[in-house]
This record gives C-alpha cells, sequence and structure tokens, in this order.
C-alpha cells in the first residue's frame, strides 16, 4: 500500500464509518479497483486502525459525555453492551476470517441489509414518543445486535447497533449516538487485537514507511470522520434511513454484476 492509496482509503472510512453503508465493505470493495492486495497483512491492520481512528472523533464530539466520571454508569453500560462482542468475536475469528475477505457474501449482506433499512422508519415510527433512558439491559441487547455485524461483514456495524438501539424503543438521535460510543471500546479492543497479532507473525509490516502511511491514514479517518459525524446525526432525523438502504442495494448489487463478470476478480 502506498501514500496515495492510503488517502484515499482512510477518506473512504472517515465517510462511511458512522453511516449505516458499512465502511468495510467500501473498503473491501475499493482494493481491487485501488491494486491493493488484500492479503497483505498491513493491509488488514490499516484498515482497522484507521476505524479506530474515525471512531476517536466520537470523543471528540462527545467529550462532555465521555468525560463527565460523575454518571459512572455510562461506562459501566458501555462495558456490558460491549461484551458480546468480546466473547463471539473470539470464539468466532475463524469463521470472521474466512468471511471478511469474500466479496461476493460482503456484496449480498450489502443488499439485504438495504433491503431492511428500507423498513426501518417505518417499524419504529412511534418511538419518538417513548421513554430514552438507556438501562443496562437496553445496553446489553445492542451489544447483542453488534454481534451480527461480526458474523456477517458489510451489515455495517452502526447499522446493527441502531436498529438494535431503536428495538428498544430508542429514537434514531439516541441510537445512533449510544452506537458512536460503543464503538469505541469495540473497535479499541479490535485494534488492540488485530495489532498484536500482526506483530507476533508479521514483524516487518512495522517498518517506518509503513508507520508513517499508518499515520497519514488515521489522521485523515480522523478528520474526515469528525465532518461526517454531525451530517449523519442530522440526516437520519430529517430524513430517515431509507437513502442509506436504496443506497446499499444499488451498490451491492452494482459490486455482484461486476464480480459476475469478472470485472472484479475477488
Amino acid at each position: 500500500m502506498n501514500t496515495i492509496q492510503s488517502i484515499i482509503i482512510a477518506i473512504v472510512e472517515g465517510i462511511t464509518e458512522f453511516l449505516p453503508i458499512s465502511s468495510t465493505a467500501h473498503m473491501k470493495f475499493a482494493n481491487p479497483f485501488l491494486g491493493i492486495n488484500p492479503e497483505d497483512p498491513f493491509v488488514n491492520l490499516f484498515e482497522i486502525v484507521i476505524q479506530l481512528a474515525a471512531i476517536a472523533s466520537v470523543v471528540v464530539v462527545y467529550y462532555k459525555k465521555f468525560f463527565d466520571f460523575k454518571h459512572y454508569s455510562f461506562y459501566l453500560k458501555l462495558i456490558v453492551a460491549v461484551i458480546p462482542a468480546l466473547v463471539f468475536g473470539a470464539l468466532l475469528k475463524k469463521h470472521i476470517d474466512s468471511v471478511l475477505g469474500n466479496l461476493w457474501i460482503i456484496a449480498m449482506v450489502m443488499v439485504a441489509g438495504g433491503v431492511v433499512l428500507l423498513y426501518i422508519d417505518k417499524l419504529f415510527s412511534n418511538n419518538e414518543n417513548e421513554s430514552q433512558e438507556m438501562s443496562y439491559k437496553k445496553s446489553f441487547i445492542v451489544g447483542c445486535f453488534q454481534v451480527l455485524s461480526i458474523l456477517f461483514p458489510g451489515l455495517s456495524r452502526s447499522a446493527a447497533t441502531i436498529v438494535g438501539g431503536m428495538s428498544q424503543k430508542l429514537t434514531k438521535k439516541t441510537a445512533a449516538e449510544f452506537s458512536f460510543f460503543l464503538a469505541v471500546p469495540t473497535m479499541l479492543a479490535a485494534s488492540a487485537k488485530s495489532t498484536l497479532d500482526v506483530y507476533k507473525e508479521h514483524k516487518e509490516v512495522f517498518s517506518q514507511d509503513n508507520l508513517f502511511i499508518l499515520l497519514i491514514g488515521s489522521a485523515i479517518a480522523f478528520i474526515v470522520a469528525l465532518l461526517s459525524i454531525r451530517f449523519f446525526i442530522n440526516f437520519i432525523q430529517k430524513k430517515g434511513f431509507a437513502l442509506f438502504g436504496w443506497y446499499r442495494i444499488l451498490l451491492g448489487i452494482t459490486i455482484l454484476a461486476l464480480l459476475f463478470a469478472k470485472v472484479i476478480v475477488p
């Protein structure tokens, strides 16, 4: 991966991380067009780390919430919510690794997830009048929904957790914000695990050039994500999720057609 490729992937990550359209899918789809080798261990590490960099923007945007140590229940609820992902991520690592690079599966999941998003607004239309208290039970259930995004790459972690939150009578805004908060410990754990695994098996990946590329990519993903997160919250409150659903369906079908025509060789 060269600097130009890393910048493009970082921009893609920053734009898509908080949108319910799967940043992982977009990076995996972009790789063949950019001539990036998906089997390169550095590429996998790069994708995980810049996701964490993008998600770090949540801490900046919601710094008052993250550093309000008087309300310790906020942190406990995040811990409760992240537990399912940590457990299933460890138990199903081989499955995750096997499907993460399968563009056919990712594209089909994109389409299926898009269909679901078309009906989310109507399905949970009464949520705006419900109580918005985030209990430990609701936190755990949202965490269980996050597991779906681990099992099915391309589903979108944010889409799964937002739908999970709305299933617990949360408004779009509250569900989306908790999804953002949950992303911080989730991706922190994923990045630490990925970095350790790569270091054990491919120490040569941590060259000065690669570390520079990682730094550049992380900085760009962080800055772009800062702009994206505000846009998303405002957009879903006014327009809902249908547009994202149609986008997912169109992109997924397009990738499937390109795979079938062998324009993209996975």
